[in-house]
Order: C-alpha cells, then structure tokens, then sequence
C-alpha cells in the first residue's frame, strides 16, 4: 500500500502553496481586507466613524455594499517578534470557548495545501514545549485558570496569539479571554483564513 501512495505523489506532483514565499493561489474574499468609508450598520461595532477594525469584524456581510472584501490576506497585528523563533516555532492551542471553526482553520495550515511544517512551524500538545500559546474563542469562567497556568508553564521567549474576532474582541457572543494589548499579536478574521494564520505565525517569527 505504501507503494501505491508514493507512485500516487510521484504522479500527480508536488501540491503545496509556494505562499507565503509566493502570492496565495485561491485567497478567499470572506475574510479579507475591507474596503470602504461610509457608516453602516455593525452588530460588533467593527466600523466606527468610517473605520474599520479588522479585531472586532465577524464578516457578517451586512456592511455590504458600502464596504467589500478586497482578497487582501493580511489582517493581522504584530506587536512583538521573536527572531530566536525562525529555525522553529512551536504552537500550544488553547479554546477558551470557541465554536469550532477557528480550530478548524489553524488545523488546516497542516494540510498538505499549505504545510506549515516546511516553515518550521509545529503543533505541540503541551505548554512546556510551547513558544507560543494561541487563543481561540471568548472568555469562559473554567478556562481563566486554564490560559495562566499554561501561560506560566511556557519557557521563555514566549508569544500569545490571538486567533478570531472572539479572542480578540469577544466578537458577537462574549468577551476576550484577555485585554487587547496583552497579545502579542492579533489574527482577524471569523474564521481567519490559512493564509491569514500562515503570513501571521511567519511574521511573529520576524521572517
């Protein structure tokens, strides 16, 4: 049988995105950069005296026409690099009280696609190997003493990524697990697409 597989990759090549070395090959438009001025209505308030901010958006869409998706993957902040990071980067994920989706998301920049494996970028299943915790989904009360215990259980140098409108903002539904300016950096989005997540872990490497 393994045979049978590696004939199948022999013949049908090589599928992983050259990104973000490369322009995405099928970037989606929900979610990406938005791209208007006027006032409409925002359930989250994401658009406010004709500013957008990607931290609170849901791309709920009822701020069409006035705003559009550009295709723009690079909705994200980075407020702090770890360059000792580059030859490996190490990811603990943490739900504090997502829907799912955003688990979703970030599994996916394993996939063959888009293989963040090649980029030196890994999954751990524990903190104390972690360089950086990733936070999905709104604060809930059994997840507080969570988050600080595997905050505390990183080693130095370490990173706290926000990933989603509801761990950045609390979205729709609730509260962020924490303040805005404790996250290291921000990935907008509901869910936020692979690229988004792939350019931002790069990014928060300072590659």
């Amino acid at each position: 049988m393994s045979n049978f597989w590696f004939g199948e990759g022999l013949r049908k090549g090589r599928k992983t995105e050259k990104f973000p070395l490369a322009p995405p090959e099928e970037p989606p438009l929900w979610p990406s950069y938005l791209d208007g001025n006027a006032e409409p209505y925002c359930p989250t308030e994401a658009i406010k005296e004709g500013m957008w901010d990607p931290g609170r958006c849901i791309f709920c869409r009822l701020c069409e026409p006035q705003y559009k998706p550009t295709g723009k993957q690079g909705i994200f902040q980075v407020r702090k690099t770890q360059p000792l990071l580059k030859k490996s980067f190490y990811i603990y994920k943490l739900d504090s009280g997502a829907c799912g989706a955003c688990n979703v998301e970030l599994g996916t920049i394993f996939d063959p696609q888009y293989d963040a494996n090649r980029l030196n970028i890994f999954m751990t299943n524990t903190p104390r190997h972690a360089d950086a915790i990733v936070v999905m989904g709104v604060q809930t009360e059994r997840m507080k003493e969570a988050l600080k215990n595997a905050y505390e259980a990183m080693p130095e140098p370490k990173l706290i990524i926000s990933l989603g409108a509801c761990a950045i903002s609390g979205g729709i539904i609730g509260k962020s697990p924490m303040e805005r300016e404790q996250y290291h950096v921000e990935i907008a989005g509901c869910p936020p697409s692979p690229y988004t997540i792939l350019e931002a872990l790069s990014r928060a490497r300072g590659v």
